[in-house]
């Protein structure tokens, strides 16, 4: 077996009762979302309680989120699974480096808190939306992007999955030539244009809270959306240009295959990194964990 990397969940799967196996039965899991709750009060009901409408709401998803993140890496680890490397997805970046060393857990919840505050606020009375664009190799996408001047692409999530944010309307017309090119454009439920210069207004403000924090280099390498390379030099100058650029996550994860990791266990929220690595990475082993069954299964896969 080759390296084992730990791959974080980012928005989109999140749903009510995430981690709730977690918090009721690991005793690190627990201390932490208890010591959570008394940060930021209400986050325990956001997860585990109502409809999902609030859990739904950019400035309450992601602390939610790396909450859920963080509890499938801590009940690995409490079950001797450690990661040789990580990677996040978006906001699972945070807990990604949270894990790997950069600052304490509780501070990457503030963090968490602080980075959906933001970007929620830059998100406000924009038309926009983001599409994922399925079945057409990345780059044929990138050219039926090019002739609309409000539309981005910004998740390089498989080889034939590009997500682009942007203007509603220029995003419909460009579903349109996609069907047309024998693909499909599906929008996404989001509140926001995510990783385009739209987000460049969230920069700033969340450039700022960041300075109240400790920040060092991870002591296991974590890799980067922005570069597809392990974090180096300025961690948190790294972190803000993850918000208004793309994420090259496949770029990031042939780069961890070149760096001898065969092994990926997605850590949060459904099962989203596990599709996408697969496509990437035919060869790889991976899996995933959100609950006590998930973890479960990934500790006998590995045993055997």
């Amino acid at each position: 077996m080759g390296k084992i990397a730990f791959v974080f969940s980012g928005q989109g799967a999140q749903h009510v009762g995430m981690a709730k196996d977690f918090y009721e039965n690991s005793n690190p899991v627990a201390d932490l979302f208890n010591i959570a709750e008394v940060e930021r009060p209400g986050t325990l009901a956001q997860m585990f309680e109502g409809d999902g409408t609030d859990l739904k709401q950019t400035q309450n998803t992601q602390p939610c989120l790396y909450l859920a993140d963080i509890a499938a890496a801590l009940s690995l680890m409490d079950n001797g699974v450690e990661p040789e490397g990580l990677a996040g997805f978006s906001l699972g970046e945070i807990p990604a480096l949270a894990i790997g060393g950069a600052y304490s857990q509780l501070d990457g919840f503030k963090i968490a808190q602080k980075r959906g505050a933001a970007m929620a606020k830059a998100g406000e009375g924009q038309d926009v939306s983001m599409m994922a664009c399925v079945k057409l190799p990345i780059e044929q996408v990138e050219e039926l992007a090019k002739p609309y001047d409000k539309v981005f692409p910004v998740n390089y999530n498989s080889p034939v999955q590009l997500v682009c944010s942007g203007d509603k309307t220029q995003l419909e017309a460009l579903a349109k030539d996609i069907k047309a090119a024998k693909g499909r454009g599906v929008m996404l439920a989001v509140s926001g244009a995510f990783h385009s210069p739209y987000m460049t207004p969230a920069v700033e403000p969340f450039g700022k809270a960041l300075a109240d924090f400790d920040v060092k280099l991870p002591t296991i390498p974590v890799y980067a959306n922005f570069t597809a390379a392990p974090y180096e030099g300025d961690v948190k100058s790294l972190m803000l240009e993850q918000i208004n650029h793309p994420v090259q996550w496949v770029k990031l994860i042939r780069r961890m295959a070149e760096d001898g990791f065969d092994t990926f266990i997605e850590c949060g929220v459904g099962n989203t990194l596990q599709k996408l690595i697969s496509q990437i990475l035919p060869d790889a082993k991976v899996y995933r964990v959100e609950d006590a069954a998930t973890l479960s299964e990934t500790l006998a896969a590995l045993n055997a």
